[in-house]
C-alpha cells in the first residue's frame, strides 16, 4: 500500500475553503468515480472520499487543507502519478478562488496584496 500527504495552506477563510472542496469532490466523483461524503463542522470540515483500491480524507480549515489517502496495491505502483495530479488540481482550484476573492475584495486590496509580494 502507498500512502499520500498533501498539506496546502491558504488565506481564504473556512466558507470559501468549503465551495473548493466540494468542487474538487464533484470532480472526483464525476472523473474518478469516487464516493464522496462532508461531515461539517464549526471550525474545519472532513471530506471522505473512496472507490475500489483508495481511501482517504480531505481535512478543510479556513487556513489549510489537508489530504491523506491510501492506494491500494494496484493503484500504488502508480502514486508519484496520482499524487502529482492531485496537486495539480488541488492548487488550480485554489488560485482559482484566490483569484476569485481578490476581484471581490476590490483593486485597492490588489494593490496591498501585490505589494507584500
Amino acid at each position: 500500500m502507498a500512502d499520500i500527504h498533501i498539506h496546502r495552506d491558504h488565506s481564504l477563510g473556512l466558507a470559501q475553503a468549503r465551495k473548493v472542496a466540494w468542487d474538487w469532490a464533484e470532480q472526483a466523483e464525476s472523473k474518478f468515480d469516487m464516493a464522496c461524503t462532508v461531515v461539517e463542522g464549526e471550525t474545519s470540515d472532513m471530506l471522505e472520499f473512496t472507490r475500489s483500491g483508495v481511501s482517504g480524507t480531505l481535512v478543510v480549515a479556513a487556513d489549510h487543507f489537508d489530504l491523506n489517502a491510501k492506494l491500494g496495491f494496484l493503484l500504488g505502483a502508480f502514486a508519484k502519478t496520482i499524487e502529482g495530479e492531485i496537486q495539480k488540481n488541488l492548487d488550480e482550484l485554489l488560485g482559482a478562488a484566490a483569484a476569485d476573492a481578490a476581484k471581490a475584495a476590490g483593486p485597492v486590496a490588489r494593490k496591498a496584496a501585490a505589494k507584500k509580494k
